[in-house]
Parts: structure tokens; C-alpha cells; sequence
């Protein structure tokens, strides 16, 4: 029987999940703002959003692995926790002081470093906190809470541009939060005893992983090749007659669709399996992407879109994260979801540089079809993991 009592789960899950309503609510108060931002005033176009996003996101996701083989190998996470979040809320601020896309490209690297260091030690924490039956539902609650900071962040970004107030000004802002979240991330309690009694050798590199790991990862490479960064929906919303108001409200909804879901639909993955949602997840993706690469004069679709977008985060960012803890060894977590984060992190570089170039060069269209395409192919390899019991997270 499901265990959908969320309010059970152990205080550093709800810990760690505020931390990230707090971080989010300040990235994601600029996120949709930065590609309007980058082509209405700074005069730079998709294949320079492209490269930006996409060597922020991939050098950050050098350190994923890092800071997650250092997690196993001296036994804290909370550290690497802590300094990533600081990162954060120190450098966001500054982007009020861009004024050409070169130093929007520093600030957004100084950012991704932050995440790189952060994102696989919490993975590793929030996973080691609960047992093996409720990891789904501790990652879709922390989710959850990383989602309603996209929710709030956007819209406050809508109120804001409202009342008349200077980006600089809103940009400035985002420091508040920031230091809430850092505050809260420092009483962080990780659990007893779980390091020293499973701490290994240096057994980090590829192919000391599990085979079964190493071909769901590659399974989720090969989706992330074809998930470039999200400004290119918020790109093409605005491309096909959305307004500068709307777009930040559209992708509140995407955030609060995720938000209301990621809690039930991961739990969902503690009892059937992690791989049926992960597939159904890829699934939409490539359906929401097929729908935005046609034209069309109407754009009332794109709301639906926005629902379904959230729907696929939903499906998968709980799973895919609880399927990693499923086929790793106990002692190994810290590199396990250090080798998730780092292959995701370094294809959005020729994810972006690729959906980049093909819009540019040739159409939306094209550049919408080759995501669609490799969410495809990937839920397919996915599928074929089935005849292992470990890769269904049962």
C-alpha cells in the first residue's frame, strides 16, 4: 500500500525543501525574465542564450561529480550544501550590473557553480534520510517545494513589472530570499552514522558503477541532449504573440502544475515502479515539444502546453532522481548522483548550442522536432531496462 503520509517524512527532508522554495523563489524571480532580457535590450540572440545557458549549466556540472565523490569520501554533505547555496545568494544579485552579455554569462556561471557544488551531496542526503519505500515521495516533496519557489518567483516578478520597479531593482531583491535560504541551510542535520560505517575506496570512476546504473544514465543522457534550457519555451512563447506580462505567468503555471503533482505522482514510483513514470514523463515532453515546434496564429494552446510541460516535471523529477538511489550501492550515493547530475549538466551544453543553432539556422520547427525526437529514442531504452527488477525501483 502507498505511504502518502508526507508529514512523516524526517525534518530534513522539509528542511531542505524550504531551502530550495527560498533559492527558487529568487532564480526563478529573474529566470523568465533573462531571455527577454538578453533580445529586447542587450540585442543578443537564440544562439547567444544558447551558449550561455549552455556553458553555465555544463562547467557547473563538472563539480556535481566532484562534490559528490568528496560527500563519500569524508563523509558530510551538509558543507558542500551550505557553500553552494551561498554561491548563490552572493552572486545572483549582480547580474543588476550586467550590462553586455559577456558579464551575464560570468554571473551565470558564478550561479551554476553554486548548484554544482550543492546538487548531488543534497541528492545524497535526502535520499540516505528515508528509507528505500519512501525515497519517491521524499524527492517528490522536495520537489514540490522547489517547484512553489517557481511559482511564487514568477509571479512576484509579474507584480513587480506591474508597479513599474527596475529590473536592477527586482534583481536586487532576489538577496533577501537568498539569505533565508542560507540561513535555513546551515540547521541542516544529517543522519547519524550512515558515512562511516559505509564509506568505500575510491570507487568513483564509470566503470566501477553497476551496469544497470550506467545504462539508465546513459538513457537519461541521451534525453538530456534533446532538453536544452527552458528560456527557449519562454523564447517561443513570446515568438508565436504572448506579451512580456504574459510569459512569466505561463511559466508559473508550468511551475504550479509541477508543484501540485511532484509529491502524489513520485509517490506513485514507490509502488508501481520507478521506470513507468519516467517513461510516460518523456512521453509528454516530447509531445509538448512537437506542439510548440507548429506555428500557429492562435495561443490559447500554449497554456495547455504549460500544464502539460508541468505534468512531465512532475512524472520525472522525483523518479528519475529515486531510480539513481535504487540501482546504487548504499556507499556510493554521493558519486552516483554525482555522475547523474554531471552527464545531465554537460549535454545541455550541445543540448542549448544544438536547439540554438537549428532555430537559428534553419527553423523552430526543426529545433522542436530534434527534442522531441531524442525524448523518444530515450524512453525506449528506458522501457528496455524493464527486464531487471532493480531498474523498475521495486
Amino acid at each position: 500500500m502507498m505511504n502518502w503520509r508526507a508529514w512523516q517524512l524526517p525534518a530534513t527532508v522539509w528542511t531542505l525543501g524550504a531551502v530550495s522554495f527560498l533559492n527558487d523563489s529568487a532564480s526563478e524571480l529573474v529566470y523568465p525574465l533573462l531571455p527577454l532580457y538578453l533580445t529586447s535590450v542587450l540585442m543578443a540572440g537564440p544562439r547567444v542564450l544558447g551558449l550561455i545557458e549552455g556553458i553555465a549549466e555544463a562547467t557547473g556540472s563538472l563539480l556535481k561529480l566532484f562534490s559528490g565523490v568528496m560527500t563519500d569520501r569524508l563523509g558530510s554533505a551538509k558543507s558542500w550544501v551550505v557553500t553552494g547555496y551561498g554561491l548563490a545568494t552572493l552572486g545572483r544579485p549582480l547580474l543588476a550590473l550586467a550590462s553586455t552579455w559577456p558579464l551575464v554569462l560570468v554571473l551565470r556561471f558564478a550561479d551554476r557553480v553554486g548548484k554544482g557544488l550543492r546538487t548531488a551531496p543534497r541528492d545524497a542526503l535526502l535520499a540516505r534520510t528515508v528509507p528505500d519505500g519512501q525515497r519517491g515521495l521524499a524527492f517528490g516533496v522536495h520537489r514540490a517545494l522547489d517547484n512553489a519557489g517557481a511559482v511564487v518567483g514568477p509571479l512576484l516578478a509579474a507584480v513587480l513589472l506591474t508597479i513599474g520597479l527596475p529590473l536592477r531593482d527586482i534583481l536586487l531583491l532576489t538577496l533577501i530570499p537568498g539569505l533565508l535560504a542560507l540561513g535555513l541551510g546551515l540547521t541542516v542535520r544529517e543522519p547519524p552514522s550512515h558515512f562511516s560505517s559505509q564509506r568505500s575506496p575510491y570507487a568513483w570512476t564509470w566503470g566501477k558503477l553497476p551496469s544497470s546504473l550506467r545504462r539508465y544514465l546513459l538513457a537519461v543522457t541521451l534525453f538530456t541532449l534533446g532538453n536544452s534550457s527552458n528560456m527557449f519555451l519562454l523564447l517561443r512563447a513570446r515568438e508565436l504573440g504572448l506579451s512580456e506580462a504574459q510569459v512569466p505567468l505561463l511559466w508559473a503555471v508550468v511551475s504550479a502544475a509541477a508543484m501540485l503533482l511532484s509529491a502524489p505522482l513520485s509517490a506513485l514510483s514507490d509502488h508501481f515502479g520507478r521506470r513507468p513514470l519516467i517513461i510516460a514523463g518523456w512521453l509528454i515532453y516530447a509531445g509538448c515539444y512537437l506542439v510548440l515546434g507548429l506555428s500557429g496564429n492562435q495561443i490559447w494552446y500554449l497554456w495547455l502546453v504549460a500544464l502539460g510541460y508541468g505534468l512531465f516535471m512532475a512524472a520525472t523529477e522525483g523518479a528519475e532522481r529515486a531510480l539513481v538511489a535504487d540501482l546504487a550501492p548504499q556507499a556510493q550515493l554521493g558519486t552516483a548522483y554525482g555522475w547523474f547530475n554531471l552527464l545531465t549538466g554537460l549535454m545541455l551544453l550541445p543540448a542549448s548550442l544544438i536547439f540554438g543553432w537549428l532555430w537559428q539556422a534553419l527553423s523552430a520547427t526543426c529545433a522542436f522536432a530534434f527534442s522531441g525526437a531524442c525524448a523518444l529514442i530515450a524512453a525506449g531504452l528506458v522501457w528496455r531496462l524493464g527486464s531487471s527488477q532493480a531498474a523498475q525501483g521495486q
